[in-house]
């Protein structure tokens, strides 16, 4: 299972993460992003519902952190950017 680590990261720079984790792993599995930023929780539902993954889990960390399970959807990834 890949796991990221974008404590200390701000907006966007966590779901940028996880969105490149993710078009690195094959359809269906998963990635566990923790991040610090506020906006995280916000963030990565939205882009997981735009993008075609699976959020499976969510939670607060002791630290502070917020903890996020994402399982890669089996859309195509959007193309590259030319």
């Amino acid at each position: 299972m890949t796991r990221i680590d974008a404590r200390d990261l701000l907006c966007p720079l966590p779901v940028l993460r996880l969105r490149k984790a993710l078009m690195e792993v094959a359809a269906g599995d998963q990635v566990i992003l923790t991040a610090t930023d506020p906006m995280s929780v916000v963030d990565v539902p939205h882009f997981c519902g735009q993008a075609g993954h699976v959020m499976v889990a969510q939670r607060d960390l002791s630290d502070g952190a917020y903890e996020f399970t994402v399982q890669r959807g089996h859309a195509a990834p959007p193309p590259e950017d030319i």
